[in-house]
């Protein structure tokens, strides 16, 4: 086996892989490497004497690019790794098949608006979620794939919410088709009752600690580790509580011995590693319990059986081994597309993205830099992680700060639907009602709401948001939609001017639309598929920002230059295929907290690497 010169291997056994049951489940945010865990523990299985079966349930799975061949919905025999298969359940396809199956039998007897109502509620998260389950339930409680493989090892693991509600009794159809119904997650129900059986199996067999063990992937970030939480208390509070904690892509301590001192001296490497440690003494306690293994950052790509096979060693990247020279392309700084928004004097701007990859820290830089300029501003979120006094850390003229609160706004919705929609129910119809508005979709479309409530003030203003809602709630809010469609039939043939909120969001001259990435693969599709969904609802973003960037940042670290150099096709990607404008911001190190950090983030500098 060849490793890469300089690398230094010793493999350890992880915590997850000993006395592994038959089905391993990963799951995490996007970019915590999830799809690279789950690779190289079927191998190491495999590579063992198990028969093994990979499966991704993940959108922008790559499965079949680590392995250099095409997998697809079919399983298919990994030819380098004896006893090994995968397949890649494509969510999207399976969603259109979900919605097939429940649209086609009324299509044609339904008024073709009602239909297209139904199609709406089944496109969202919800639906592509349910789906995916429906797909992966017959793998849990396929007879033949028990006695051909020891064990199934899944990507992405469903949620507790998705579990929770294939828990739920009740005749979800027959409740829409009485018209009793019409919000966020019912629609995406409708077909699942004569599962229900074959869903109470597989649900047991998750819940089965002999049979199932969930692993949890984060990073060394606070925000990953309040997902692992979160996760871990969904999970739990349905029964499903044999887990396990990794922490993926820890900054490893340098080895002077083996030739890294410029690894041991470099500020920026020493600045990441004190946070890392720092974030991991402090992480939730429900955490801290699980047992838990640590994946030291690699510096190469993890792709190919020889990098998979090397991602559980303990390893020293010695100065031999690092990536050498890092030709940089040009990156425009954050400064330009401040330059471009500040233009009109006035607008909103909406900065949307996954968590993790920095939406609050650039919503408040950006606010930052438009106030400097002696703009007015209001800076706002919806994020309950987010507390902008702190990232602020002080006032500054011309700009304000307010926050909404998700919680209070989904009760007031709740409330609302409850009062409105459920008057008329009977008993069952108001439970059915009542689990409803507890899905994360409604929490976007009450937020929404109240994003709706203060985006006048952009004709007078600049208002900058930090967690928009996805393109998903648009299209739902536009398409059952009472507001707009009601205001456009009502104002029809009239003369007088009227304006709605999904109007001023799609009129680029009133919004901008913002979108936040990382250099990362996963985090880069995941955006692009932010991007598409916005387009369906009628809105261009107007820009990336590419955060935390090791090819933007100084470093003499040998590790995070080979890291710098990974990042360089995704800038590219993103620059020539996806964004019409964008900005990359460097990985500073300290973390972006206080004014005067804030405004290094839109103070354009020399890069210092090699060239």
């Amino acid at each position: 086996m060849l490793w890469p010169q300089g690398l230094l291997l010793m493999q350890t056994l992880m915590k997850f892989l000993q006395q592994p049951p038959r089905f391993l489940f990963f799951t995490g945010k996007g970019g915590v490497g999830k799809t690279s865990i789950a690779c190289a523990t079927a191998v190491q299985l495999a590579d063992a004497g198990q028969r093994v079966l990979l499966v991704s349930t993940d959108p922008a799975s790559n499965v079949g690019q680590v392995f250099s061949i095409a997998i697809g919905n079919h399983i298919t025999p990994i030819a380098t790794v004896p006893r090994l298969a995968a397949m890649e359940i494509d969510p999207q396809a399976a969603a259109q098949g979900y919605r097939d199956r429940i649209v086609g039998p009324v299509r044609g007897v339904l008024p073709e608006s009602v239909v297209k109502s139904i199609e709406e509620q089944l496109s969202g998260a919800c639906t592509t979620e349910i789906a995916a389950f429906d797909e992966f339930t017959a793998l849990l409680t396929d007879e033949k794939l028990e006695s051909d493989y020891d064990h199934i090892v899944f990507d992405t693991a469903p949620t507790g919410h998705t579990i929770r509600l294939l828990q739920l009794p009740g005749a979800w159809s027959s409740f829409l088709e009485e018209g009793k119904g019409d919000a966020s997650c019912l629609g995406p129900l409708a077909g699942l009752e004569k599962q229900r059986e074959r869903y109470a199996d597989a649900v047991a067999a998750l819940a089965d600690p002999q049979r199932t063990r969930l692993v949890l992937v984060a990073r060394a970030q606070a925000s990953t580790l309040k997902e692992a939480a979160r996760t871990h208390d969904e999970l739990a509070a349905i029964g499903l509580g044999q887990q396990y904690l990794v922490i993926n892509g820890v900054l490893p301590v340098p080895d002077t011995e083996a030739g890294d001192a410029s690894d041991a001296a470099d500020p920026l490497a020493l600045a990441i590693r004190s946070r890392e440690q720092a974030t991991l003494a402090k992480m939730p306690a429900m955490l801290a319990a699980l047992p838990s293994d640590q994946i030291s950052l690699k510096g190469f790509d993890l792709v190919g059986l020889d990098a998979l096979r090397q991602l559980f060693a303990e390893s020293a990247i010695t100065t031999a081994a690092a990536a050498g020279k890092v030709a940089l392309p040009d990156m425009p700084a954050l400064s330009t597309l401040v330059d471009g928004i500040a233009e009109q004097q006035h607008g909103l701007i909406m900065l949307m993205g996954k968590g993790g990859v920095g939406k609050t820290t650039m919503a408040a830089a950006v606010a930052v830099d438009l106030a400097r300029r002696g703009l007015e501003v209001h800076l706002t979120t919806s994020d309950p992680a987010a507390n902008l006094s702190e990232t602020l850390d002080g006032s500054f003229p011309n700009l304000t700060v307010s926050r909404i609160d998700p919680h209070a706004e989904t009760e007031r919705y709740r409330q609302h639907v409850m009062q409105s929609k459920g008057a008329a129910l009977d008993d069952a119809g108001r439970a059915m009602l009542e689990e409803d508005p507890r899905s994360p979709c409604t929490e976007e479309i009450a937020v929404f709401q109240a994003f709706s409530r203060i985006i006048r003030e952009a004709g007078r203003k600049f208002v900058v948001m930090d967690t928009a809602p996805t393109g998903h709630t648009l299209l739902l809010l536009d398409a059952t939609g009472a507001y707009h469609r009601d205001v456009v039939r009502q104002m029809g043939g009239s003369e007088r001017h009227f304006t709605t909120p999904m109007m001023q969001l799609q009129d680029e001259k009133q919004t901008k639309v913002l979108i936040v990435t990382l250099a990362e693969k996963t985090p880069v599709l995941e955006a692009a598929g932010l991007q598409a969904d916005l387009r369906r609802a009628g809105i261009e973003p107007w820009g990336w920002i590419i955060n935390n960037s090791l090819a933007a940042a100084t470093t003499t670290s040998p590790l995070l230059l080979r890291r710098a150099a990974n990042e360089l096709p995704l800038i590219d990607t993103v620059a020539h295929q996806h964004a019409r404008r964008h900005a990359v911001v460097p990985l500073l190190q300290e973390e972006p907290i206080g004014l005067d950090r804030l405004r290094l983030l839109t103070t354009p500098s020399p890069l210092r690497h090699s060239k």
